[in-house]
């Protein structure tokens, strides 16, 4: 069964579903790195050929350059697809306020080695806090890192919309915006949608299954206690409580069951294939950890969710208290709970 692809740009293929690559990075339980490079190649000869990561991914580019150069003749021979690979320039909050052009370019040149490319695919562009107003300043010198071929395209990763109309007002041009969007998490939709259409940009979704949450393996389960397993699960455990509790959240559970008994899937394909019908996404981000996953993954082009069942998961999501305010702010806030979880300087990890 083919995986669906979509163009981020005219001449830019991606696939739908795009392989996450946070949990390869640690925090979530180890990790085989023969495993780990033999379960790219099995998601590429599925159709999953686009791969997201970041500089700030602990060993996370030089897991994909690795891969990259084991099955470099069967890339040349056209056994394999090409990859699309996705990172990202996360500064670390420490650098924010003395950023410059040189620090950019050494992160930017430590990708291109890591990775074994010499020109980046897509270039993700994250900032801790806008209180340091370097960032425009940052955006500008990623397009100039465009200019000499380091970069093909550049997108940001967390902007709300009034920063984001700020680099786009230099004349950055982006080509998307990685956000979280979920049942859970509409907060892009009130504030991005008119200014991202405007200008073309396109949503790559992460958290669209909550780190887990969002599968049969939660419905009618109680409240995990803590500490949770994870990373991903501590993350979005706390987006549960913004969205309206664990009761709210199983009434959400059991609505999407409901829709997923129709199509003969799962919870997590439901919850996937909802964000991946929305305005302005063209892929979801999934963490899939093996190949169980990606056998459920294939599942996806073979169903759309129809007018009924938008209707149904729509009454859920009418009912949610959040989370509320402008994308991202929640994380941004050091001292709060989402904020408390982050790790912020990770460049030299």
């Amino acid at each position: 069964m083919t995986i669906d692809r979509i163009n981020l740009q005219p001449d830019y293929s991606i696939s739908r579903i795009i392989k996450g690559g946070w949990h390869l990075a640690g925090g979530h339980g180890n990790i085989s790195e023969t495993q780990a490079i033999e379960d790219m190649k099995a998601f590429v000869e599925a159709g999953i050929t686009t791969l997201d990561c970041a500089d700030i991914y602990t060993g996370v580019e030089v897991l994909i350059g690795k891969f990259r150069k084991k099955y470099k003749a069967a890339f040349a021979a056209g056994d394999l697809s090409p990859i699309q690979v996705h990172t990202k320039y996360v500064p670390d909050y420490g650098a924010l306020a003395t950023l410059t052009k040189a620090d950019t370019t050494k992160i930017i040149d430590r990708s291109l080695q890591r990775l074994g490319v010499e020109r980046l695919d897509l270039v993700q562009f994250a900032w801790w806090d806008y209180q340091f107003p370097r960032y425009v300043e940052t955006a500008v010198h990623l397009a100039d890192l465009q200019k000499q071929g380091k970069i093909q395209y550049i997108g940001v990763t967390n902007f709300d919309a009034a920063h984001l109309q700020e680099i786009l007002d230099a004349g950055v041009k982006v080509a998307s915006n990685q956000v979280q969007y979920s049942v859970l998490d509409q907060r892009v939709e009130k504030g991005s949608n008119a200014l991202v259409q405007k200008h073309g940009i396109q949503y790559l979704c992460y958290g669209v299954v909550a780190g887990g949450f969002l599968s049969d393996r939660y419905l009618n389960a109680p409240d995990p206690t803590q500490p949770l397993e994870n990373r991903s699960l501590t993350k979005y455990r706390l987006i549960i409580d913004e969205f309206g509790g664990y009761e709210l959240f199983q009434e959400a559970l059991q609505a999407l069951r409901k829709i997923a008994d129709k199509y003969e899937v799962g919870i997590a394909e439901i919850a996937t294939k909802y964000i991946l019908q929305k305005d302005l996404v063209a892929s979801a981000i999934i963490g899939a950890r093996n190949l169980k996953h990606l056998q459920k993954l294939q599942q996806l082009s073979r169903f759309n969710l129809d007018t009924a069942d938008l209707q149904i998961i729509q009454k859920i999501v009418d009912k949610a208290e959040g989370p509320n305010g402008p994308f991202y702010e929640l994380e941004r806030d050091k001292t709060g709970k989402h904020g408390r979880i982050m790790k912020y300087n990770l460049n030299d990890e």
